[in-house]
């Protein structure tokens, strides 16, 4: 059967739509198996209680949770959450150099997850729901221009961990795909 070039340009077009259908969907499947791999990871943090907590004197509060955050499904880790009742530090790996004006850190990490939880944290301080020290912040530290390390300060509310470690990640594993 032969085709005509305006069939072959069509079938060029919808094979050109079909990659790209695939290429979304993969990373939804991606950013799927990442949130996967935090929750079973929490629920096992969660689940069990060791030996050496239950003689432990120490507050609750001062607990630690430390979440491997991973390259792509199953991949390296790139950096670790450290969680705490108060903030989530996010500390890159010393092998991977990130400069921290490579996208997607500001314009989707910042300016669009952090700064959306900021606007709802702003708009409860003004009904008096929450003190103004309590809404949430970050503080970027670098060494020269590279990102070390992320802490998000005041998250306040535990949906909120999964969400800054998963678009965290996400957007750690994009900025190394933008730097090569």
């Amino acid at each position: 059967m032969k085709f005509s070039d305006e069939q072959i340009r069509d079938i060029l077009k919808l094979k050109d739509h079909i990659l790209d259908e695939i290429e979304k969907h993969k990373e939804k499947i991606e950013m799927l198996e990442k949130n996967l791999n935090i929750l079973n990871l929490t629920l096992k943090e969660s689940s069990f209680t060791k030996a050496s907590a239950l003689s432990s004197n120490q507050a609750k509060t001062d607990s630690t949770t430390s979440i491997p955050i991973t390259k792509g499904s199953g991949g390296e880790v790139i950096a670790n959450a450290y969680v705490t009742p108060d903030k989530v530090s996010i500390v890159l790996n010393e092998e991977i150099g990130l400069d921290a004006d490579t996208p997607p850190l500001k314009s989707f990490f910042i300016d669009r997850i952090i700064a959306e939880m900021k606007r709802k944290d702003s708009s409860e301080v003004q009904r008096g729901k929450i003190q103004p020290d309590s809404v949430i912040d970050y503080v970027i530290n670098k060494n020269g221009t590279r990102v070390r390390e992320i802490i998000v300060k005041n998250y306040r509310q535990k949906e909120r961990i999964n969400e800054i470690i998963n678009t965290a990640a996400w957007s750690l594993t994009r900025m190394i795909e933008n730097t090569k």
